[in-house]
């Protein structure tokens, strides 16, 4: 287990599961995983059902619109060495210590001895709306978080499938 990693028992390798309902970046996991030979599955509500031609050929999973569908699809076909594309901060608590790896749209990487501080803030943060107190909501999605998702999503892929990072000095 080099360098801390989980090696996935599937036979056929590793999963790369979306939570693909507001997910800005599908077109980049479904390019970077065409391009490491790793399976995505994009899960989404039926209301959000696509007609995109672009993602005519990728392995879409429709779930019930209720508000927990896609993430309880995720927790219950995920397993130990998968990985989940979500900024569900719920979900990743429940993934991680399943040996799942957990991304954000945004290029952060969840992690165990992070998650519950996340979790605590949550928490903290609704709190404070139940009391009517509203911040100005999730700052926007830059550029900058798409190049950073994509550096992390390859060092991610590389992880999963053994490969050295393309950037590492180490050798």
């Amino acid at each position: 287990m080099a360098g801390g990693c989980r090696i996935n028992t599937k036979e056929n390798g590793p999963t790369i599961f979306v939570d693909a309902d507001s997910c800005p970046v599908k077109e980049e996991i479904a390019q970077l995983a065409s391009d490491f030979s790793v399976k995505a599955i994009y899960v989404a509500s039926y209301a959000h059902v696509t007609t995109n031609p672009l993602y005519a050929n990728w392995d879409w999973r429709y779930v019930d619109s209720s508000r927990e569908a896609a993430d309880l699809y995720i927790m219950n076909h995920s397993v130990k060495g998968d990985a989940a594309i979500t900024q569900d901060i719920g979900l990743a608590s429940t993934l991680l210590p399943k040996g799942v790896y957990v991304l954000s749209p945004k290029g952060n990487v969840f992690e165990e001895k992070t998650i519950q501080t996340a979790l605590d803030l949550r928490y903290l943060k609704s709190k404070a709306r139940a009391r009517g107190n509203y911040d100005k909501g999730p700052p926007p999605f830059l550029p900058e978080d798409r190049e950073r998702f994509v550096m992390e999503f390859v060092k991610l892929l590389c992880r999963l499938t053994g490969r050295q990072f393309p950037f590492d000095r180490e050798s």
